[in-house]
């Protein structure tokens, strides 16, 4: 990654975090978009000799991408990869999902890869790049009482796989990791029943940790990914096969 630019959607917390830090291990510059504070991530990649940088941005919000992204041009004159992990859920059973309810997941979670991606991808036309879009386990299989963050994960992988086939002749390269339960703040905060019955449906027995996931994320953004393209890899302990 030495000397490469990545650009980190939800960078500055639990997976995206991870994925920050992994890459920056491997000597890439990082840059970070979130609406969460991303100072801490920003001094801990600095203090390691890499060069970061933290733009506060709702990835919903095309504009507030486009300024980002040609601000980012103008610190590092490139973007070489781009890894879209932000998103939220607002898990509710459809007959009492409201319609603000949709839309926001829909908004943050699908609508900000088409956003990062179409800022940043005429930026990867003259000599390439790498996307990589994490997706969920809910995208390629459902899940009850989530029905707007599936749709919404499912939507990145046509998207992804859309960008793979438009884009490929130019060496950009487009893959979707599809992660599922995860160690974060969100599965922390599970009771010890919901933690068991998770568990009892995984075969590995265990759940993820967020650098599982940066690790596949490093090996789809590097050159041992290099023939890899429109995929869609599962991180889920085998939940999903």
């Amino acid at each position: 990654m030495k000397d490469t630019v990545t650009i980190v959607t939800g960078g500055s917390s639990g997976i995206g975090r991870a994925i920050a830090l992994f890459l920056a291990e491997k000597g890439g510059n990082i840059v970070i978009f979130d609406v969460l504070d991303g100072k801490e991530v920003i001094d801990e990649i600095s203090s390691k000799g890499i060069k970061a940088e933290f733009f506060n941005v709702d990835v919903s919000d095309y504009k507030m991408v486009e300024a980002a992204v040609e601000d980012t041009i103008k610190i590092f004159g490139k973007i070489d990869n781009l890894v879209n992990n932000a998103g939220i859920t607002s898990d509710k059973l459809l007959i009492r999902m409201k319609e603000d309810e949709w839309d926001r997941v829909i908004k943050v979670n699908l609508k900000s890869v088409f956003n990062c991606t179409r800022a940043v991808i005429r930026h990867m036309l003259k000599n390439g790049g790498s996307i990589v879009n994490i997706s969920s386990i809910a995208g390629v299989m459902g899940n009850a009482g989530q029905s707007n963050y599936a749709a919404s994960k499912a939507g990145i992988i046509g998207f992804t796989k859309s960008i793979a086939r438009e884009y490929g002749e130019r060496n950009i390269r487009a893959n979707a990791i599809a992660p599922g339960f995860i160690k974060t703040r969100m599965t922390d905060s599970f009771d010890d029943k919901t933690r068991e019955e998770m568990l009892r449906a995984v075969p590995l027995k265990r759940l993820g940790e967020p650098i599982d996931v940066a690790r596949v994320v490093y090996f789809l953004l590097s050159e041992y990914g290099g023939y890899i393209t429109g995929e869609v890899i599962n991180v889920n302990g085998g939940l999903y096969m």
